[in-house]
């Protein structure tokens, strides 16, 4: 007979927060990826059309550490209108020595939350120029929120600027990062006016079409694409990728079939085996980064098994710790 324990979102939400120790995890987490000790599928996908839905699975197996997690995420992109969530689902955690099941964690898409929020903080950390004090956020969701907060750790940021393509929501969005953050915040009109002084500049939406295009890009900018992961989802133009100084990626791989690096290609304004630097290989230090303040540089984040799997054994961790959650026989 086996033990499982079962956490549920708000005794996870106890056990993690959105901090620097979830943006170091998360940064560890890239660094062994790039290292190829990791081992991670891709990412099995299904679209449901009609339901304007798709569920993701993601897993890896990370040397070191002592589980690995399986995560179901579900995105109904109709939910907001039934007052639900966009994003739901689970993760269950695998012991890495016996593969049997220790602990799921019902979190609703909270632990993807904070990765997510996480890796965003790990590249602008990586590549945004040290002093960088203006943002701009694309996108209005709960993501866009936790990117503004997750920027605030690693970097000096003083105002941010908000675009949403529905001025109401976008106020709402802009009042809440003043909450959280204490930085001054607008509303731009235009994608053009929120990028125009802007240092970092971070898109976090589901767009199938691009939002930037290079006319848009100016020395000293840094991009962070959060959206694409999905062949067709597309937030940045194929010319950004082309003229930006430095083109990073979380995993060469899944850019190329699924992010922004696939639009890239298939534009045919980038060849298919132009070289590609992963944020691991910045994180370790192990290929070069910014190379000036007025470089213009690019990181495509589509989501990795790995992050799931370090901040799910963390997670798990913290919770054993502390005494959360409910034990049942299997």
């Amino acid at each position: 007979m086996q033990e499982v324990l079962i956490l549920n979102e708000n005794e996870l939400r106890q056990a993690i927060t959105l901090d620097m120790t979830a943006v170091d995890l998360v940064a560890d987490a890239f660094a062994k990826l790039s290292a190829g000790s990791v081992v991670m599928p891709p990412i099995l996908r299904m679209d449901m059309e009609d339901k304007n839905a798709e569920v993701d699975v993601k897993t890896a197996y990370v040397p070191g550490l002592d589980g690995f997690a399986i995560k179901v995420s579900p995105g109904f992109f109709d939910n907001p209108k039934k007052g639900l969530s966009t994003t739901s689902g689970l993760m269950v955690v695998h012991d890495a020595d016996t593969g049997v099941v220790r602990a799921v964690l019902l979190d609703n898409g909270y632990l993807t939350d904070v990765r997510t929020a996480a890796a965003g903080a790990v590249a602008a950390r990586c590549l945004a120029v040290k002093n960088a004090s203006r943002a701009a956020v694309i996108g209005t969701g709960l993501q866009a929120r936790l990117q503004m907060q997750a920027l605030a750790l690693v970097r000096p940021i003083e105002t941010v600027t908000v675009w949403g393509r529905d001025p109401e929501k976008a106020a709402a969005c802009a009042e809440d990062i003043e909450w959280s953050t204490s930085l001054k915040t607008r509303v731009a009109d235009s994608i053009e006016e929120a990028l125009a002084d802007a240092q970092i500049a971070v898109t976090t939406t589901p767009s199938r079409e691009p939002l930037i295009d290079s006319t848009m890009l100016h020395p000293g900018l840094h991009i962070t694409a959060m959206g694409s992961d999905a062949e067709h989802k597309n937030e940045l133009a194929p010319s950004v990728i082309a003229e930006a100084d430095l083109f990073v990626c979380d995993k060469h791989e899944q850019s190329a079939r699924l992010g922004e690096l696939h639009h890239a290609v298939g534009a045919g304004l980038v060849p298919e085996d132009m070289p590609v630097t992963e944020l691991g290989h910045l994180v370790a230090g192990t290929r070069p980064g910014r190379q000036s303040d007025e470089a213009v540089t690019v990181c495509d984040l589509t989501g990795t098994g790995a992050q799931d799997t370090a901040i799910a054994t963390y997670t798990l961790a913290v919770a054993l710790e502390n005494g959360f959650g409910t034990r049942i026989t299997n």
